[in-house]
């Protein structure tokens, strides 16, 4: 049971790379091939014979093409138990031959929805039943048959085969838990599309995921703790970086560069976001990227060291020369000029990475999940600001234009900073950011000391709190280091106090409607 020879094979692909090589092994071996009529014409035409699988079962391809394979003969000889002779006789009875090996293609239905290729009038033909069946038949019973999916796993099967006449138990079960692994993210990306045909406001009852490994990483947070990084059937920007120079990406460097990139493209072009674990250090929209680099790094540079840096535009000399006067993990930009990059390949180990420009656009609505204790939280994503249309003065005084302008800036920040969070700013940039904070004034505390630190004088800025503000106290102790306006959602039962204190202070008060915790 562990080696099993081969003796005949059912061959039925579109892709047909690798496959001449192959089939020829198993011609040279003896092996009786069953194929399909496109992969028949195919391997005939290197000189190879195989019998046409219609030829075999005395049933023609049906439906155009729709039916080739779903047949007795074909599944009989597939799930036969080798080592029971009921299964044996019957076979023998009704004229059934033992397949030994399947190799086969789906229909690329998955390529064709990453692809964006598929509609209502079309998507039904790329759907795979035929080979699905022959996947799981093959695979379901690994004990004796060897099933291969992907041209891949040709290789390796080749050499097994020349040098055995067969394949390894060991050999089989690998290969039937990629079959079903396939046919899990194949069924996943067509419930996915039917989804898409059918989009409603309520969360699913049931979630069509998949995800295939896209790379194994060094470690995970911690050197203890296993690994990698997966893609799902649909794209993302993550996954489409191009990594020009440096060490390989971690774990955490992933998720620095989700929150750097996400912060940026939400302030604009221009614009440069500092990330240290995740939350902001500094965050400047000054127009140029060199301008808007030196104004982050203002903000808190001792927490820039060791941070990562995603800029907004493209990175040149200017801009390069600056960033490697300090250790970085990571730089993500839209693109990095030669003379850019010849400066950073200086620093060997600064990893310098590029997403796509059709990324970095307006973000979409979409979902995200985080798993805790083996359960999957599920939520759509805080995306784009739809109430910075709709802002209502809530005190007394009006915000001037500039103030409100870096209100607004402010606010875009403090979504990406962790809970309980305030950010102060200016016209330019961010001064002081208090991240992560179990009571809101001491985020504000925290703000105003980082302000402090890095020198910069509060009087006549703003401050954005990413949720209401539950006691007056926070507001005091913006408006007693010099802050004039304050963006927040309002919303607390003690609003009147707290815009009673804002009044006292001849701050200005913008209430937005809508709150912005971030927790993940």
């Amino acid at each position: 049971m562990r080696e099993r020879q081969i003796q005949t094979a059912l061959i039925s692909v579109t892709d047909k790379s690798g496959l001449v090589q192959l089939a020829s092994l198993l011609k040279e071996k003896g092996v009786k091939i069953l194929a399909s009529s496109g992969t028949k014409a195919h391997l005939e035409e290197e000189g190879i014979h195989a019998e046409e699988v219609s030829e075999y079962t005395g049933s023609p391809e049906i439906l155009g093409g729709r039916v080739k394979t779903l047949h007795p003969k074909i599944h009989g000889g597939l799930l036969a138990d080798r080592d029971n002779s009921d299964h044996l006789d019957t076979l023998e009875a009704h004229g059934i031959a033992l397949i030994d090996l399947v190799v086969i293609n789906l229909y690329p239905f998955v390529e064709k929805f990453r692809a964006g290729e598929l509609s209502e009038k079309s998507f039904c033909e790329f759907i795979d039943i035929g080979g699905i069946a022959l996947l799981r038949a093959a695979a379901k019973n690994y004990a004796h048959v060897t099933i291969l999916t992907d041209p891949g796993q040709y290789p390796a099967a080749i050499e097994e085969i020349r040098a055995s006449g067969g394949t390894a138990l060991e050999t089989r079960k690998r290969l039937a838990r990629a079959a079903f692994e396939l046919s899990s993210e194949y069924d996943a990306t067509i419930a996915k599309f039917f989804h898409e045909l059918s989009p409603n406001d309520e969360m699913p009852n049931r979630l069509p995921l998949s995800f295939k490994k896209a790379a194994t990483l060094r470690y995970g947070e911690n050197p203890h703790q296993r690994a990698a990084v997966y893609a799902s059937q649909e794209d993302s920007p993550l996954l489409s970086l191009k990594q020009h120079q440096g060490k390989e990406l971690s774990f955490n460097n992933y998720l620095d560069i989700a929150g750097a990139f996400s912060l940026a493209r939400d302030l604009g072009k221009g614009s440069v976001a500092i990330i240290k674990h995740t939350n902001p250090c500094g965050a400047a929209w000054c127009g140029s990227p060199a301008a808007s680099y030196r104004r982050a790094l203002e903000c808190d540079p001792l927490s820039a060291f060791g941070g990562i840096v995603a800029v907004n535009g493209s990175v040149g000399i200017e801009l390069a020369a600056e960033m490697t006067k300090l250790f970085l993990e990571v730089v993500l930009a839209r693109s990095f000029d030669a003379e850019a990059m010849k400066q950073m390949s200086k620093k060997k180990n600064l990893r310098a990475v590029t997403i796509s420009d059709r990324f970095w656009e307006e973000a979409k609505q979409s979902r995200i999940g985080v798993c805790v204790e083996n359960a999957l939280l599920f939520q759509e994503s805080d995306t784009g600001f739809p109430e910075l249309d709709e802002l209502k003065t809530a005190g007394h005084r009006e915000p001037s234009a500039s103030e409100l302008d870096a209100c607004k800036m402010a606010w875009k920040v403090a979504k990406h900073v962790k809970s309980n969070s305030i950010v102060i700013a200016d016209e330019e940039g961010t001064v002081g950011i208090g991240a992560g904070q179990m009571s809101r004034v001491d985020a504000a505390r925290i703000a105003v000391k980082k302000a402090g630190d890095a020198k910069f004088s509060l009087h006549g800025k703003v401050a954005a709190s990413d949720a209401f503000f539950p006691f007056p106290d926070g507001v005091t102790e913006l408006a007693q280091a010099g802050i004039v306006a304050v963006i927040q959602p309002g919303g607390s039962i003690r609003d009147k106090e707290v815009i009673a204190a804002a009044d006292a202070a001849d701050v200005a008060m913008i209430f937005t409607g809508r709150r912005h915790f971030r927790h993940i």
